[in-house]
């Protein structure tokens, strides 16, 4: 079987349904997505990997086009996932500029390893609560949060450099979310572009992990106080704590 051939089939799939900026493209068409995901990788469908879901071909060059990199940026994924978007960014950027965190500890070590077998191992892997982002090498020019929120949280949007772009799902877990670019506006972030319907699963905070949602020690706490949450756990809403407690 001719890879190169099956991933330019991909694209050219990906490319029928939507107008895709060449460099990212060409960055599709170079990836390896097979070092990424095993059942059927150039299928242009989503799937689960360890709670994780991986995204169709298609929906990850919806999320990169809307990024708008043009080669010499500073990026930072929120929700590595399986490691593939940020493979693609690193051929389009390097992967020394392409920082990529995940809540689950797991996730994070298989794409550190999917990453170092597709040869982008220069990308930085951490275990980080992704509303936290990574602020120790902000700002960045290009934030990717590939999870819902109702609002841009505060802290990615401090590590948003001025002239940059944060781009992420916009809305609840169970309502209907919309794919939005958001640019730095005094640190409160101005939707500057809007991108169709989306579905994501909502941003996690730490103690939550994948399908099934826990209540936290805060959110307990918050719940007793004044009973602000359902009783099967933090529901649909973003909640910048700093500010609520």
């Amino acid at each position: 079987m001719d890879i190169a051939a099956v991933r330019d089939d991909m694209v050219d799939g990906v490319e029928h349904g939507m107008t895709l900026d060449a460099s990212v493209a060409q960055a599709m068409r170079t990836v390896p997505r097979h070092e990424f995901v095993d059942d059927r990788p150039y299928d242009n469908r989503s799937s689960e990997h360890e709670g994780t879901r991986v995204l169709a071909p298609g929906l990850a060059a919806r999320l990169l086009d809307a990024l708008a990199v043009d080669g010499d940026e500073a990026v930072l994924v929120v929700g590595a996932g399986v490691g593939y978007t940020a493979a693609v960014l690193a051929e389009l950027v390097g992967a020394h500029r392409v920082h990529a965190v995940d809540i689950v500890r797991s996730v994070v070590y298989d794409a550190r390893q999917n990453l170092a077998q597709a040869g982008y191992d220069g990308v930085l892997v951490d275990c980080r609560d992704g509303a936290d982002g990574l602020p120790e090498y902000a700002p960045y020019d290009r934030i990717l949060v590939e999870a819902a929120a109702v609002r841009p949280p505060r802290r990615l949007l401090r590590q948003l450099a001025p002239e940059g772009r944060l781009v992420m799902p916009l809305g609840g877990g169970g309502a209907e979310q919309t794919l939005v670019a958001v640019e730095h506006d005094a640190g409160e972030g101005k939707v500057v572009a809007e991108f169709g319907s989306v579905a994501f699963r909502p941003l996690l905070v730490d103690g939550e992990r994948s399908a099934r949602r826990n209540r936290t020690e805060r959110e307990d706490a918050e719940f007793a106080r004044q009973g602000y949450f359902a009783p099967t756990g933090w529901e649909q809403e973003w909640i910048d704590w700093d500010e609520h407690l």
